[in-house]
Order: C-alpha cells, then sequence, then structure tokens
C-alpha cells in the first residue's frame, strides 16, 4: 500500500498545451514528457456498494502492462487529496478478486459477495507525464505531473477530461500548493477535488457528487485556533465542489449556495480579532471582497429575475477562465496550511488562539449582539444593511458552532437572524422597511439574544 497526496486542476485544452511549454515547468522537468495511453475500467455492483463506501476499483491498461489497483476512503480537503492506493500488476486484463482481501478491502464490505463486480464506466485518456524537482531549502521535492486528456464514458454518456494532475512522490504537501500556485498565477486552473470516479458516477446520476462535505466536529474545549482552521477548510473545500458541480449543471441553487459559502468564509476570517491581525488576513479578505463584489449583486437579482439566472451559467465559466478563482483557491489552501494568521500575532492574540471554543465564542456574540445595536433599527430601517457584516459574522458561528454553547433557543435565533439578513439585502420599498422592523423585534426579543446581551 502506499498513500497518494494529490492535487487535480481542472483546465481548458488552451492551459493544458500552455502547461507543456511553461517555464517553471521546463527549467524543473527532470525527464522530459512521456506519452502515455491509459485504458481504464471501474468495477461496482449494480446497487453502487462501492460507491457509498467511498471506494474505487478499476482495471489500467498502461501500454503492455495490466494494473488493477484499489483506492480507499481518504481525505480530501480543498482540492488537495490523500487516499490509501493498494496496486496490482496482472498477467491478464481480468479483475482478481483473491488480491481483494482483509489486508485492503474495508471492513464496512467485508459481507459485499465480490462476484457481483460488473464493469460501470471506463475512463480513458492520454496522458504526458514528467518528474518536476527542485530544491525547497535544504528539501528536495519531487512531483510528478501530468497532463491528461480524455473522456470518461459511462453507457451513452460522456465527459471530457482536460487536467493537469499533481502528485507528491518526495517533499512536504505544501510544496504541490506552491507549484500550482505558481502555475495558477498566469494560467486559469481550478482546484477540483473530484475524481474520474466519481465523474463517472456523475454521469449515471449527477446527484451522486456530494456537495456536503462532512462538518468540522467542533467542542466546547477545541482551541480557537484549531476551529477556525477546521471551518475555513470546510467552507473551502464546499465552495469548490459547488463551484465544480454548478459548472456541470448549472442549477441555479448551487451558485446561491457559492455566495453563501464564501460570504460565511468572510465573516469568520474578519470575526477573530487580535488572533486574526488585519495585516495576516488582509490579502484573503481582499480576494473574498472582489469574488462578492461581483457575484453578490448578481445572485440578489436572479432572485427576481429569471434572465439573470440563465445568463449566470456562461458568466460563470467567464469566472473560470481567469485566473482569479484558481489562484485565491490555492493561495487560501496554503494560507490555511501554513496557519499564516498565528505567524506575527502579539502575546494577546496567542492568547486567544489558544483560548476554548466554550469560553471565547459566548464573548464574540454577546459583544457583536450588543454593537448590532438593534432598538436603533427599529427606528431607522432603512440603515439596516450597514449592519449586515456583523449579522453575517454572527450568523456564520451560529451555524457551525451553536452546539457548543449552553444557550437556549440558539436554533431559533439562527433562523430568525438569517431572516433579518434576507431582509437587510432587498431592496427598500414601504413594505420591505415594514418587515425590516418586525423582524428587527422579533430578534430582540429571542430568549437567546436577551441572554446574549445580558453577558
Amino acid at each position: 500500500m502506499q498513500k497518494e497526496t494529490e492535487i487535480k486542476l481542472r483546465v481548458s485544452r488552451e492551459t493544458l498545451a500552455a502547461l507543456r511549454e511553461h517555464p517553471l515547468l521546463k527549467k524543473r522537468n527532470k525527464s522530459g514528457w512521456e506519452h502515455r495511453e491509459l485504458m481504464n475500467q471501474y468495477f461496482d455492483t449494480p446497487e453502487r456498494d462501492l460507491a457509498r463506501a467511498k471506494v474505487a476499483l478499476r482495471l489500467r491498461r498502461d501500454g503492455e502492462e495490466v494494473i488493477q489497483t484499489l483506492k480507499t476512503r481518504g481525505q480530501s480537503v480543498a482540492g488537495l487529496s490523500e487516499r490509501n492506493e493498494y496496486d496490482w500488476h496482472l498477467a491478464k486484463a481480468k479483475l482478481d478478486l483473491k488480491k481483494l482481501d482483509g489486508e485492503c478491502w474495508p471492513e464496512q464490505l467485508a459481507e459485499l459477495d465480490k462476484k457481483t463486480l460488473k464493469p460501470i464506466f471506463t475512463t480513458d485518456f492520454v496522458r504526458e507525464r514528467a518528474e518536476i524537482a527542485w530544491g525547497r531549502g535544504k528539501a528536495k521535492v519531487v512531483i510528478e505531473a501530468a497532463l491528461d486528456l480524455g473522456h470518461v464514458i459511462a453507457g451513452k454518456q460522456k465527459e471530457e477530461i482536460c487536467e493537469l494532475e499533481l502528485e507528491l512522490r518526495e517533499g512536504e504537501p505544501a510544496a504541490l500548493l506552491e507549484l500550482a500556485a505558481e502555475l495558477a498565477a498566469t494560467l486559469p486552473l481550478m482546484p477540483c477535488d473530484i475524481s474520474k470516479a466519481e465523474r463517472g458516477y456523475r454521469l449515471f446520476d449527477a446527484n451522486s457528487y456530494s456537495l456536503s462535505l462532512p462538518a468540522p466536529e467542533l467542542s466546547a474545549e477545541t482551541p480557537l485556533d484549531d476551529a477556525f482552521a477546521a471551518l475555513t477548510w470546510h467552507l473551502l473545500g464546499s465552495s469548490q465542489r459547488l463551484a465544480e458541480q454548478y459548472r456541470f449543471n448549472g442549477h441555479w441553487r448551487l451558485l446561491q449556495d457559492w455566495v453563501e459559502n464564501l460570504a460565511e468564509l468572510r465573516a469568520l476570517v474578519s470575526s477573530l480579532g487580535q488572533a486574526a491581525p488585519r495585516q495576516a488576513t488582509a490579502e484573503l479578505r481582499a480576494s473574498l471582497d472582489g469574488l462578492l463584489e461581483d457575484w453578490r449583486p448578481l445572485v440578489q437579482a436572479g432572485l427576481d429575475d429569471e434572465d439573470v439566472r440563465k445568463a449566470a451559467p456562461e458568466q460563470f465559466i467567464e469566472e473560470l477562465q481567469d485566473v482569479r478563482w484558481g489562484l485565491f483557491s490555492l493561495n487560501t489552501s496554503r494560507w490555511l496550511l501554513a496557519r499564516s494568521w498565528t505567524a506575527e500575532r502579539n502575546t494577546r492574540g496567542n492568547r486567544q488562539g489558544a483560548a476554548q471554543l466554550g469560553s471565547w465564542l459566548p464573548r464574540l456574540l454577546a459583544d457583536e449582539a450588543s454593537s448590532l445595536q438593534l432598538p436603533r433599527y427599529q427606528q431607522q430601517p432603512e440603515d439596516l444593511a450597514e449592519q449586515l457584516p456583523r449579522i453575517e459574522r454572527i450568523q456564520s458561528w451560529l451555524h457551525h458552532a451553536r452546539n457548543v454553547l449552553e444557550i437556549p433557543e440558539l436554533d431559533r435565533l439562527y433562523g430568525e437572524l438569517n431572516k433579518l439578513a434576507q431582509l437587510a439585502n432587498e431592496p427598500i420599498t414601504d413594505e420591505a422597511l415594514d418587515a425590516r422592523k418586525q423582524q428587527a423585534i422579533t430578534v430582540f426579543q429571542n430568549r437567546a439574544w436577551k441572554t446574549l446581551l445580558r453577558m
């Protein structure tokens, strides 16, 4: 068994051609580009038991070689994935079930009759592969770069494969992100943790591609730094999956959720006070502001305008053809991996970062609730939008961490705050102003809100 650490980047055919000639890859290319045709047959049961267990089983023909591969459940965070991989070289192109023993076969599939495994789809593509190596400080980095072009084929349906895959052979995972970010500075690269197997399953069922990543497990004892890192990784990864699925099918709700993810990410980044000094978050905040300034008004306009909704998928493709989204995703991953918000903070900031979530979060929410001054906006509902950043900071923490607080009616408060935020985003009319006023009263009278104000 070997552990596979890689990052997949969706590209256009034009970008794929440009990567072959990229000066950075040329300089570090130690092997030249090796051309191969790879024919891959994937297997599963008719009930898709392997897919549900996050397991991929394939036979690959690589020239004269036949390789059986089993990839088991691993972790994928914002495009950077780690999975356990088992390879067996076979004498003929026939699945060898005896290789799938207890040493590699997942326990949750122990009762599965392996004789029910059948071919379900193929991924056939041309791969140009090169060994990319350089010195990173005193350490050597070796990365296999693969340019893949071909198709996933499931029955009568097919989807193009056009991607750059970077797999770590030697060195630290940070080196993968560094190389990808350097390439993404001038070429549109879209971090995308959908595997070729997931694409095949998606052709059978568009909903098989999971958009809801496992929620981070937070407790009252979780240090603030760890909670922030877990939530930010989660939101970044979710935004990338939403972007991929919206690119694939153009469903409006996915674009709304993508923008909401970015807004939550922006709110979290600005909520930490001295635990994340402004200088340390400046670049990330500026990138998020740029995306939200372009996409938030469009999503708001699309709520009542079908023409806006119809035009949005093409506009999103244009976004992906620019370097902005890929560079933001990769730089944010690097920032998180290095925990860059902790680098230059003072003693008080370090103390805040180490504080337990159960003691830090009530203080934050109490301060924000007091500063919101809801009675003022009962009298001046036309000005409520100026408080959206504060409302969103409260929302984001209640969304993901209210379970660590022992305050009654937090679920109801979260729902009522969502309504208040929606009203603050709507155009001003007499009806909207009255609704804002009434909703401000509802939140102010909420039992959990009163508890926060007393803290």
